[in-house]
């Protein structure tokens, strides 16, 4: 679980990280990264109506979450995300979901 410090509750702070951040693509994550002036790293989460009903959506969010929480550290310092589910993300399984964003991440770190 997310500390309540780690995320991005406002959603003018997340439309600006969509908008202004810069994406890098899996098959069934994109994240989107802006670096803000705080220390601290804080993630959100978008998953639309194009990944599934209500329930799917909700299951897709938790395991994202409990996926990203190790990964928090990885980002650069100060950094705001918004992890956004892709359509495909509803069939997949938690090993599939963490190895994408772990390869969206990879592409963070590079760049």
């Amino acid at each position: 679980m997310l500390p309540a410090s780690a995320r991005l509750r406002k959603s003018s702070e997340i439309s600006a990280v969509m908008k202004s951040g810069t994406r890098f693509s899996a098959k069934l994550v994109v994240l989107h990264v802006a670096q803000s002036s705080s220390e601290q790293t804080k993630v959100a989460f978008a998953v639309g109506k194009n990944v599934g009903n209500s329930v799917v959506r909700h299951k897709v969010t938790r395991q994202l979450r409990h996926a990203i929480s190790p990964l928090i550290n990885a980002f650069p310092a100060g950094s705001h995300v918004v992890v956004r589910a892709l359509p495909g993300a509803s069939q997949a399984d938690f090993t599939q979901l963490s190895e994408n964003l772990k390869f969206a991440l990879s592409k963070v770190t590079k760049s």
